[in-house]
């Protein structure tokens, strides 16, 4: 079974900054090492202040990972700032790669879309991407929105590299539609760590509804899977957080050998 991620929380005003180490046979040994950074679920607008948002691109910023990736959930609603989204974006300096969440598309999603494409960040839409990185291609893999029924995981697959892959898709539940057992990194977000993660029972209420990948690492069908608990929601909006916190996920990707 493939190492599960190793998890150190840094607190910060605002979020907490996750530093998590993944093993993964399928990753090309150029790639040993690589940092990735992960936002997702900011709900730019009423769902978060403006200033998390500044002061976690500042973060990332001085972080000065190989990679950013963005997991969806730009916004909440058609009445948030839709503009806001690549303003508070664009200062970020790494290459950027995004996909689509549920809210996106119940609020606005070519405008998010288009957006986000302006600034430089690729959106990807059941599309795939080879960065050259450390001289070696490290192929991104954005599977659609399954909450709202986007996705479809052959045409996300098809044409990829083999080697170094990494799928992006928003709700955690799409993890168990990818090829089995190939040891691939999945990054996801949607659930806020459960919003209010109350012993036990946040646990109970996601398993019965299907989806018991909710918060940190997981092992999905001989794949890993790490879910964000995003930005948005909690500390100075209307909707708190128990037991969850906003999150920053630092992910530095090692190779580790067939058993």
């Amino acid at each position: 079974m493939a190492a599960r991620a190793e998890r150190k929380l840094i607190a910060t005003e605002f979020y907490e900054v996750a530093q998590i180490d993944v093993h993964l046979t399928s990753l090309d040994p150029a790639h040993d090492g690589l940092r990735i950074v992960q936002l997702s679920d900011l709900h730019i607008g009423s769902g978060v202040p403006d200033g998390r948002i500044i002061n976690a691109v500042r973060e990332v910023n001085r972080l000065a990972p190989d990679l950013v990736v963005l997991t969806g959930d730009f916004v909440t609603h058609k009445r948030d700032p839709l503009s806001r989204v690549p303003e508070l974006l664009e200062p970020i300096a790494a290459p950027r790669v995004a996909v689509m969440g549920n809210h996106d598309y119940w609020s606005g999603p070519r405008e998010i879309h288009d957006g986000l494409e302006r600034i430089g960040i690729s959106v990807l839409q059941n599309e795939n991407t080879a960065l050259r990185l450390r001289g070696v291609d490290f192929n991104v893999i954005g599977v659609d929105d399954c909450t709202t029924k986007h996705d479809d995981v052959d045409v996300a697959y098809r044409g990829a590299g083999r080697a170094s892959r990494l799928i992006l898709t928003h709700t955690p539940s799409c993890a168990r539609k990818l090829p089995a057992w190939e040891d691939v990194l999945c990054l996801s977000g949607h659930t806020h760590g459960g919003q209010w993660d109350v012993p036990k029972l946040t646990k109970g209420v996601y398993q019965a509804a299907g989806q018991p990948w909710y918060k940190g690492a997981y092992t999905v069908r001989g794949n890993q899977l790490y879910v964000n608990r995003g930005l948005g929601f909690g500390k100075g909006t209307r909707l708190p957080r128990i037991n969850s916190d906003p999150e920053v996920s630092v992910i530095t990707l090692h190779h580790r050998e067939p058993v």
